[in-house]
């Protein structure tokens, strides 16, 4: 199944099938929640990084994503499946335990993965990985996966990323920010989230991905991977 826009969720409303999808992102884009105001964004920032200002339908904070950086799979599960669930907390459990344990093999470890969502405050509203949702992966409370769900009549999409190298900086510098609030981000963001390269030295982009698409759950799956820009 090709999406050409991939935060365009309407050609999933009607597969059948379980998908799974490795993405590459061709320019670099910072990607707003669903309910975000476009407010957050410095614009003038964003032009002179010549970074893509975009938004997704699931909610949460923003994410930038690079070509490279972070991994980032969607699946979708429809619904009757054996995978879907009513509840959306119970719904991307799942999801959690399977990264869970793709990273115990690369040997990063040992990780949790969260139940219902933290409160979020200010900062958790604005960036996706200062807070921590149900069924992100984190080990000692530092985000190593972001979740992200939509879910509609006919299934579930689960948005997925973990950064190889968690560096917030670039992130920081796209967001509408009075001089406060951003000190108070550069000091909180770095111990926020953990990059599984940075948890796991030499663990790669591919290595993930291959262990990942190798302990899908039981059943069939439609899988595809974009092929690098």
């Amino acid at each position: 199944m090709s999406v050409a826009d991939p935060f365009d969720v309407e050609p999933y409303r009607g597969a059948r099938t379980r998908r799974a999808v490795v993405r590459r992102c061709p320019r670099t884009t910072l990607v707003l929640g669903s309910t975000q105001p476009d407010t957050v964004v410095d614009r003038q920032a964003a032009a002179r990084a010549d970074v893509v200002v975009a938004r997704r339908r699931t909610g949460g904070g923003a994410v930038l994503l690079e070509p490279e950086d972070p991994l980032w799979v969607d699946v979708w599960v429809p619904r009757g499946d054996p995978l879907f669930d009513d509840d959306a907390v119970r719904g991307v459990h799942w999801v959690g335990e399977w990264w869970s344990s793709a990273l115990a093999r690369l040997g990063v470890g040992p990780t949790a993965v969260q139940g219902a969502g933290r409160p979020v405050d200010r900062l958790a509203s604005l960036v996706c990985f200062a807070g921590l949702g149900s069924g992100e992966v984190h080990r000692d409370g530092r985000k190593l996966v972001g979740v992200a769900q939509w879910r509609a009549r006919q299934g579930a999409l689960i948005h997925c990323a973990a950064y190889r190298h968690w560096s917030p900086g670039p992130l920081v510098d796209l967001l509408s920010l009075g001089s406060l609030e951003r000190a108070a981000a550069r000091q909180r963001l770095p111990e926020a989230a953990l990059g599984y390269g940075q948890a796991v030295a030499g663990a790669s982009r591919g290595a993930l991905t291959s262990t990942l698409l190798d302990l899908l759950p039981d059943g069939g799956w439609d899988v595809s991977v974009e092929a690098a820009p």
